[in-house]
């Protein structure tokens, strides 16, 4: 195994750990009918490089694992999780123009995670589907789009060479 394969597992492994530590830290907001899932800022991630999206993933079943939604959550919570950063992914690579993708790119959690997770809310806290929806789907617009684009925005305008947004050789 390279060192360039070695570092880029290494760092993928630290998303995964963040992402669950921070989730379950912030535990009253993180789950439940109405949350605000910080570490969901690190999926934006997924837009500079493709390898993130294991260490995303794996995060997200971590937390899951760790909350209080049970199995329901482990298996939907974290297909949720990876369809998203998929499409983030899917978005980066597609983009021509990086700054106005970014923006797109941010929306997909709001779509997918609205859909999935509020479906998997309704059922489990058995509240009204277009409600659960709206209030996942603004739940991951505020945290993505409107305080994580901006985020990643700076971080990438103080320090251009911040290793977590180069592009790896995976495509």
């Amino acid at each position: 195994m390279s060192n360039n394969t070695v570092e880029r597992l290494v760092k993928s492994a630290i998303i995964a750990a963040l992402y669950a530590a921070v989730t379950f830290l912030l535990a009253p907001i993180s789950y439940g009918p109405i949350q605000f899932r910080v570490s969901e800022i690190m999926v934006l991630l997924a837009f500079f490089d493709p390898f993130y999206i294991g260490g995303l993933t794996i995060g997200c079943f971590i937390a899951n694992i760790l909350g209080p939604n049970g199995l329901t959550d482990i298996i939907f919570g974290t297909l949720a999780t990876f369809v998203s950063v998929y499409a983030i992914s899917l978005t980066g690579k597609l983009a021509k123009d990086k700054k106005g993708s970014l923006i797109i790119a941010s929306l997909w959690p709001t779509i997918f995670n609205g859909l999935i997770i509020g479906g998997m809310l309704t059922y489990l806290y058995k509240i009204p589907l277009l409600l659960s929806i709206g209030e996942v789907a603004l739940g991951e617009f505020v945290v993505v789009t409107i305080v994580g684009v901006p985020i990643v925005k700076f971080v990438q305008n103080k320090y251009h060479n911040f290793p977590l947004f180069k592009r790896g050789n995976s495509y």
